[in-house]
């Protein structure tokens, strides 16, 4: 079992800047792809970015690419996702994502992933 915590959203003017961090636990958590996810109100969840175990490979959603920056600290087992340039539709509930079953990519669909945060809010106010 792996859990994820994230923490760090809440309410930015646009072109502000955020950071969310996602902390795993677990027997199995560390080593493994993540990634992050968001889901606007009314809207499907999507990707947003992903990132592999040994951070050699990242991917970035077209929307978000230039923006936002996903990094990890395996040794703290902590996920970061570092947001400028912030706009109103970035407003979402965002996700970080586990994938237990491991693998040298960075992934972005979400049945790559095994396990799921419980996401935090981010809000922003044009």
């Amino acid at each position: 079992q792996v859990q994820l915590v994230e923490s760090g959203g809440g309410l930015v003017e646009a072109g502000g800047d955020l950071r969310l961090s996602c902390k795993f636990s677990g027997r199995t958590a560390s080593m493994k792809p993540m990634g992050w996810f968001r889901q606007a109100p009314g809207k499907e969840r999507e990707f947003v970015c992903a990132i592999s175990w040994v951070s050699t490979v990242t991917n970035y959603a077209a929307s978000v690419k230039g923006r936002f920056t996903i990094s990890r600290d395996n040794d703290k087992n902590i996920l970061y996702l570092r947001m400028n340039s912030l706009k109103p539709e970035d407003t979402a509930v965002y996700y970080c994502a586990h994938r237990d079953r491991g693998g040298s990519s960075a992934y972005t669909r979400m049945d790559d992933y095994d396990y799921w945060g419980q996401g935090t809010q981010v809000t922003v106010s044009s």
